[in-house]
C-alpha cells in the first residue's frame, strides 16, 4: 500500500515508519524533514499539520492508500493545556478529515489517558478489571480530553465518508534498552505507577498492531486497548490495587501479574496480542 504516517519522526513513530518502510510505499509528514535522510526509501515531506489547506494539498497529491496519524503532543505537563489541546484536535480534524475525503482509511493513536485515570487529582478504582474498551472515559486533564475528542472526530468521518479508522489506545510506550517502567525507582514505590495501575506496552507490539489495524476488515471506527501482557511490577495485580487503593471493583476477575488494560478486543477482531513481557524484553 501507499501510506501516509503523520508524526513519523517521534520516538514510536520512527519505529512504525521502520516497520511499514519494509512492505509499503511510506510518506512521512512531520515538522521537519530528517538531516540524515531518515529511513531508507521514505518520502519525508516538511508540514504544518495544523494547516487544513496543506494537509489536503499533501493528501490529494499523494492520494494514499492508508493512513497513520500518530503526529500529536504525546504527554500532559510539557505545554500550556490549552495549546495542547488546540493542537492535538486540529491535527486530528485536519488529518482524518483530509483521509475520509479521499477515501483513506485510518489507524491512529489515541491513548490509555483517555480513560482520565493517570491525570485524575485522586486516581479513581476503575469500574472494571481488566478494563475494556467499553469504560467509561472521564478525563480530567487536556491530554486525555483531547484524545476523547480526537476519537469523536474518528466516528464522526467514518459516518460520513465511509472510511475505516482504528484508534489505538497504547499504555505507557517501553523501548528495549529503555525500560523505565523497571527503573528501581519505579519498582520500588508504588505510587510511581499507580496512575495507569502499573501497565506499559513495548514498542514492538505497538507496531505489529498498527499493521495489524491496517490490515483488518472492521466497519466504521472502533477503539483497541494497547498493553502489555502482565504489570511492570511483576506481582498480583489485585494485590497492588487492594494495596494502593483499599479495595477492587466489584468486576474483577484479573488474575495473577495480569495487566490492567484487557487487549482481548484487538485479538478478537485484528488477530493481535502482546507478545514483549518485560521479563524477556527489557534489554533485547
Amino acid at each position: 500500500m501507499d501510506v501516509i504516517v503523520t508524526g513519523g519522526r517521534g520516538a514510536s513513530g520512527e519505529w512504525i515508519v521502520d516497520r511499514l518502510a519494509a512492505s509499503h510505499e511510506v510518506t512521512c509528514l512531520d515538522r521537519d524533514r530528517p538531516n540524515d535522510g531518515g529511513t531508507e526509501g521514505v518520502d519525508y515531506l516538511a508540514v504544518d499539520l495544523t494547516d487544513p489547506g496543506a494537509v489536503f494539498d499533501i493528501f490529494t497529491a499523494t492520494d494514499p492508500d492508508a493512513v497513520v496519524h500518530w503526529a500529536a503532543i504525546p504527554v500532559a505537563g510539557n505545554h500550556a493545556g490549552v495549546d495542547l489541546y488546540r493542537n492535538n484536535t486540529l491535527v486530528a480534524y485536519n488529518v482524518l478529515t483530509a483521509a475520509g475525503r479521499i477515501g483513506a482509511d485510518v489507524v491512529q493513536a489515541s491513548s490509555d489517558g483517555a480513560y482520565g485515570f493517570f491525570f485524575a487529582e485522586q486516581t479513581p478504582i476503575p469500574d472494571e478489571l481488566p478494563i475494556t474498551e467499553a469504560h467509561a472515559l472521564r478525563p480530567e486533564d487536556p491530554y486525555g480530553l483531547s484524545k476523547v475528542v480526537t476519537e469523536e472526530i474518528a466516528k464522526t468521518v467514518t459516518r460520513r465518508d465511509g472510511i475505516r479508522i482504528a484508534s489505538l489506545r497504547p499504555s505507557w510506550i517501553q523501548v528495549p534498552g529503555e525500560y523505565h517502567c523497571r527503573d528501581p525507582k519505579y519498582v520500588d514505590d508504588l505510587d510511581a505507577g499507580a496512575g495507569n495501575y502499573w501497565s506499559y506496552v513495548d514498542v514492538r507490539d505497538v507496531v505489529d498492531l498498527v499493521e495489524s489495524a491496517l490490515a483488518a476488515d472492521f466497519d466504521g471506527h472502533e477503539a483497541f486497548n494497547c498493553a502489555g501482557p502482565d504489570n511492570a511490577l511483576g506481582r498480583p495485580l489485585e494485590s497492588l490495587i487492594r494495596e494502593q487503593y483499599g479495595d477492587v471493583p466489584d468486576d474483577c476477575s484479573v488474575e495473577g501479574d495480569a495487566s490492567a488494560y484487557s487487549t482481548a478486543k484487538a485479538t478478537r477482531l485484528l488477530g493481535w496480542e502482546p507478545t514483549h513481557s518485560w521479563k524477556t524484553a527489557a534489554e533485547n
